[in-house]
């Protein structure tokens, strides 16, 4: 996942709101502002992926062909019938 997606871009600008707000008060020198925002990017690619990973859908098992013989199916009824 390239780092320059709009997803990673706009999670990571958000994430830089206050470290921005912290160098335009002068709280932060520029070089210490430029160094937070890049971990800010670095943090959105993060929270990206792990958001990719976790909404993902699970791929289905392919079947074996004989696992349908073996199992037996739950709600099948049984061979026998219950006492009256």
């Amino acid at each position: 996942m390239s780092p320059l997606r709009w997803d990673v871009l706009l999670v990571g600008f958000v994430l830089a709101v206050p470290v921005l707000a912290l160098g335009l008060r002068g709280d932060l020198s520029t070089e210490e502002m430029m160094i937070r925002v890049l971990w800010c990017l670095g943090a959105g690619w993060a929270v990206v992926a792990l958001l990719r990973l976790a909404l993902a859908p699970r791929p289905s098992e392919p079947a074996s062909k004989g696992a349908e013989d073996s199992v037996a199916d739950p709600v099948a009824p049984a061979d026998h019938s219950p006492a009256v």
